[in-house]
C-alpha cells in the first residue's frame, strides 16, 4: 500500500528556540504525547542547542566514559540511533499522525521537504545506504543509513530518527551547518569529514533564520498544509516544567 500524507487543515509552527538539550528533548517528547492525546495539532519546529551537547540514542547504553567529564551537556533523546554532537547544527522536529506506510517510506515522505528546501539553497541531497556497520560506529554522523541525507559526494549532512506512540509519530533530525573540528575529534576520536556548503567559499552564508524560512516554505508545499505560527505559551512552558520533573 502506498503511503500518503493526508489532507490536514493546518500544522502548528513553533518559532526557533535556542535552549539546553534537556529542554529541547522535553519539548519534543511533550509535543508527541500531547499530539497522541489529541491536545496538539501536527507540529513543525526548528531549534538549536545551547550549550553544546552530546545526545545519546534512547537505547544507546554504551559510550566512552570520558564523555561524562567533557564540558558538554550529555542528554538522551527519546528516539533511537547513535550519539550526535550538537555544536553548530540546526535541528528540525515534526510531530504528526497523518502518515501511514512502512518506516522507510515515512522517512522519505517527511524528509522530502528537506531535500527540496536545501536544493533551493544550493545543496543536492540523497539518501544514505549504510549496512550493518552502522551500529559499530559511536557517532551518528560517522555513517549514513536509509533514514539519512547525504551530499553529492556521500558525506552525511542530515541525520534523522523516529519515535512512534500509537499512531502519533515524532521525527527529528540534525543538520550540520558548522563544525568545531577539534571538538569533534576529541569526542569521537576520528577526523571529521569536511562540510560541503556551497556558500562557504563565497562569503554569502545565509543566517539560520533564512534557512528556517526556506525549509518552512518547502514543508508547506510538500505536505500541502497551512502552517500557523504559534510560539509556546506561558502555560505550556509551565506544563513542560512539570513534564521534565516526571
Amino acid at each position: 500500500m502506498k503511503s500518503e500524507v493526508s489532507a490536514t487543515p493546518f500544522w502548528r509552527f513553533i518559532p526557533l528556540i535556542n535552549a539546553p538539550g534537556k529542554v529541547q528533548m522535553a519539548i519534543d517528547s511533550w509535543l508527541l504525547e500531547q499530539h497522541r492525546l489529541g491536545k496538539q495539532p501536527p507540529t513543525l519546529r526548528f531549534y538549536t542547542w545551547s550549550p553544546a551537547a552530546i545526545s545519546l540514542g534512547y537505547h544507546q547504553r554504551r559510550y566512552p566514559t570520558f564523555w561524562n567529564s567533557l564540558p558538554l551537556d550529555l542528554v538522551r533523546r527519546p528516539t533511537g540511533g547513535r550519539a550526535v554532537l550538537h555544536q553548530g547544527d540546526l535541528t528540525y522536529m515534526i510531530v504528526t499522525n497523518s502518515i501511514s506506510g512502512k518506516r522507510q517510506e515515512v522517512y522519505r515522505l517527511l524528509c522530502e521537504f528537506l531535500i527540496q528546501g536545501w536544493r533551493s539553497l544550493g545543496i543536492q541531497l540523497h539518501y544514505g545506504t549504510a549496512g550493518r556497520t552502522y551500529m559499530k560506529n559511536p557517532s551518528c554522523f560517522g555513517t549514513a543509513t536509509v533514514a539519512d541525507l547525504v551530499s553529492s559526494s556521500g558525506n552525511k549532512f542530515i541525520g534523522s530518527a523516529q519515535l512512534y506512540k500509537g499512531q502519533a509519530l515524532l521525527q527529528h533530525g540534525s543538520m550540520i551547518l558548522a563544525r568545531d573540528r577539534e571538538l569533534f575529534e576529541q569526542v569521537f576520536g576520528s577526523p571529521v569529514l569536511p562540510l560541503e556548503l556551497p556558500w562557504s567559499q563565497e562569503g554569502g552564508v545565509p543566517g539560520v533564520e533564512t534557512i528556517v524560512e526556506t525549509l518552512t516554505e518547502a514543508a508547506r508545499g510538500c505536505f500541502g498544509v497551512e502552517l500557523v505560527n504559534q510560539p509556546l505559551s506561558d502555560w505550556e512552558w509551565q506544563e513542560l516544567s512539570a513534564f521534565q520533573l516526571n
